[in-house]
């Protein structure tokens, strides 16, 4: 079996592991994904779940953003951790978008990650749930599990892994399946895929898996 027809058979086991492919972040629109996906950074999606509805609530929109201050911001963030680098990270954003991309947030990889505080798994998520087109998000989750199905591989102490694998999945995900992909991954990695232990003997994906295929 190759990598591409391996890929093939784990996306439709999936999609019926996994029916609801949806972002665990809570938002309304595209500038708050982004901003909910910059306080998610070393920090669990439930906690930011739980600090955006004020931080939201008293910054509605963009402009609200643009007129807040730094400090001001921070205190909203505080439980997410690295609030300072955060919140100067969001403030930034939003003056670069309200001043260089008419107050619309950006639809490439090559634009999003011009913004503070945004990588390409940032970038990845963004245009694969807001704008329909790649989205090949590259967290820890699909850094283990993706090496442990066969589909990607990087050596030990390798440099820059998530690019890496970002580069391999993209020649064996369609673009088209890309975003639900790694959204199921995320679940498959919280459910049974863990970083302690893969759950293998619950796992649907034993005859496609590598890890299971001697």
């Amino acid at each position: 079996m190759t990598k591409k027809e391996r890929a093939a058979a784990i996306i439709e086991r999936m999609k019926q592991m996994y029916p609801d492919a949806l972002c665990s972040l809570q938002y309304r629109d595209p500038l708050q994904l982004l901003i909910a996906v910059v306080l998610s950074a070393q920090c669990t999606d439930e906690r930011v779940n739980k600090v955006t509805p004020a931080l939201f609530e008293r910054f509605p929109d963009l402009d609200a953003f643009c007129e807040a201050s730094v400090e001001e911001i921070g205190e909203y963030i505080r439980s997410c951790g690295f609030y300072n680098s955060k919140s100067k990270n969001i403030s930034g954003l939003c003056h670069m978008i309200k001043d260089e991309y008419g107050g619309r947030v950006p639809d490439s990889i090559e634009e999003l990650v011009k913004l503070p505080g945004v990588g390409r798994k940032t970038a990845n998520l963004i245009c694969g749930d807001v704008y329909g087109t790649d989205g090949y998000v590259v967290d820890t989750h699909m850094i283990r599990i993706s090496q442990r199905m066969g589909l990607c591989s990087v050596k030990a102490g390798e440099s820059n892994p998530a690019l890496k694998i970002e580069m391999q999945l993209r020649k064996i995900i369609p673009e088209s399946e890309s975003s639900d992909f790694c959204h199921r991954i995320v679940l498959h990695g919280r459910a049974l895929c863990t970083a302690r232990k893969a759950k293998c003997e619950a796992c649907d994906l034993n005859d496609v898996c590598k890890k299971n295929i001697k």
